[in-house]
């Protein structure tokens, strides 16, 4: 009988990932995640670290000790991955790279449902997701641009959602073309 396993979510994912690297406390970890722009393409909240270390603990995927602050600070809590935790992170990487798991939009939904619209709404409401992925992408090519120090891993992740967002205004440019060259006779 093969073992099913269990399921990692994103957020675990990138809290396993760090702990790969090494062991961590909290804070610690918030810090990478910020100093590696990880939030660009994760989600992952300051609130819910300690949370999903909990949560990781009670599924002996990490386990902690006390070690003490430099300085007169309080100790600190240091997570290190046990052997299920590195087990279950190399499986959850598999599976991420090999089955990407595909998030459903609302803006696939509008776009299934357009034609309840004027063309002049649609060309509109395109034209202002247009100007939010350019900024979007301006914002990403910047802090790109920062992330010199990082492994190439790391600045791979920023050149995947730099292409995915060019390729994305490449087919809104083209969506809207498509959109004014339609007669205003197929809009209500």
């Amino acid at each position: 009988m093969v073992a099913k396993q269990k399921s990692v979510t994103n957020a675990e994912l990138a809290v396993l990932s760090l702990l790969a690297e090494k062991p961590m406390y909290g804070y610690q970890i918030e810090q990478t995640i910020v100093a590696r722009g990880m939030r660009e393409w994760t989600e992952i909240g300051f609130s819910s670290i300690y949370y999903i270390l909990e949560k990781l603990r009670s599924r002996n995927c990490v386990e902690s000790h006390l070690e003490p602050a430099e300085g007169k600070g309080p100790s600190r809590q240091v997570f290190s991955l046990t052997s299920t935790g590195r087990s279950d992170f190399h499986q959850a990487v598999l599976t991420a790279l090999a089955a990407p798991s595909h998030s459903f939009s609302s803006f696939q939904l509008g776009l299934a449902s357009l034609l309840i619209l004027k063309k002049s709404e649609v060309l509109e409401a395109l034209q202002g997701y247009h100007v939010m992925l350019k900024e979007k992408y301006i914002e990403l090519a910047l802090k790109t641009a920062e992330q010199e120090f990082h492994p190439w891993h790391v600045s791979m992740l920023f050149e995947h959602d730099l292409n995915q967002l060019k390729s994305e205004l490449i087919w809104l440019d083209n969506f809207m073309l498509l959109i004014k060259a339609r007669s205003e006779s197929e809009f209500p």
